[in-house]
């Protein structure tokens, strides 16, 4: 614990305050739309990672479940009672000190919650130890430069219950983020072009980077 700064910690404690709302909000029709358009970004660039695959930051494991992800981490109990009831074998700890031996797994997901850990280097150091050679990390970042990227902004600056805790980042800064533990950039894949308040549109999901994009995904291997 002595790794976990204060600020990932406690929002790891929001969202076990918040476990029952934010995972409802998948369901409805909003949340569905952009679940779905970002599950395909997502699946865009799986493509060629073999299991096992282990998502850090794992929720209430709905993206696991939709993309076949088999284990999970999480700091909130709460969520992890649900990602568990969704058969993901899910266990309590910090992306700062994953519970795995070194070089296990195809494929590690960080969806989102680099937004929400206060030091993302480390994360991104025990992710690649727990790869395996060859192994895929898929980060799904939202984009700080887009009218999304605005939109939570705006919330966390009005002390959003969740998103008053994200720390939102350029695209190319998560980009040398993840160049800077020795993985190498494979692929982009994009999607969330409609703005935020327009009323419901089915979103295109696009392979590359889309600047403007509200939803991006990053592909990192490790050599």
């Amino acid at each position: 614990m002595d790794r976990v700064s204060k600020g990932t910690t406690l929002a790891a404690e929001a969202f076990s305050l918040h476990a029952e709302e934010y995972d409802r909000w998948f369901d409805d029709p909003r949340g569905r739309m952009l679940f779905d358009a970002e599950v395909k970004a997502i699946r865009l660039l799986m493509k060629g990672l073999s299991p096992p695959f282990l998502e850090v930051g794992i929720g209430p494991g709905r993206f696991a479940r939709a993309l076949g992800i088999r284990y999970g981490i999480d700091p909130s109990t709460a969520l992890l009672e649900k990602a568990r009831k969704r058969e993901i074998k899910a266990e309590k700890a910090f992306g700062e000190a994953i519970p795995f031996p070194a070089g296990i797994f195809g494929g590690v997901f960080i969806l989102f919650t680099l937004c929400f850990v206060a030091e993302p280097m480390p994360v991104l150091t025990e992710a690649k130890r727990v790869l395996k050679a060859g192994g895929g990390m898929i980060l799904g970042i939202i984009n700080k430069e887009s009218r999304w990227g605005k939109l939570y902004l705006s919330k966390k600056a009005e002390s959003h219950p969740l998103y008053q805790y994200a720390n939102l980042f350029r695209i190319a800064e998560v980009t040398e983020m993840v160049r800077a533990p020795g993985l190498t950039i494979e692929g982009y894949s994009s999607t969330l072009y409609n703005p935020p308040d327009e009323k419901l549109r089915e979103e295109v999901v696009s392979k590359g980077f889309v600047k403007g994009a509200g939803f991006v995904c990053i592909l990192a291997k490790k050599s």
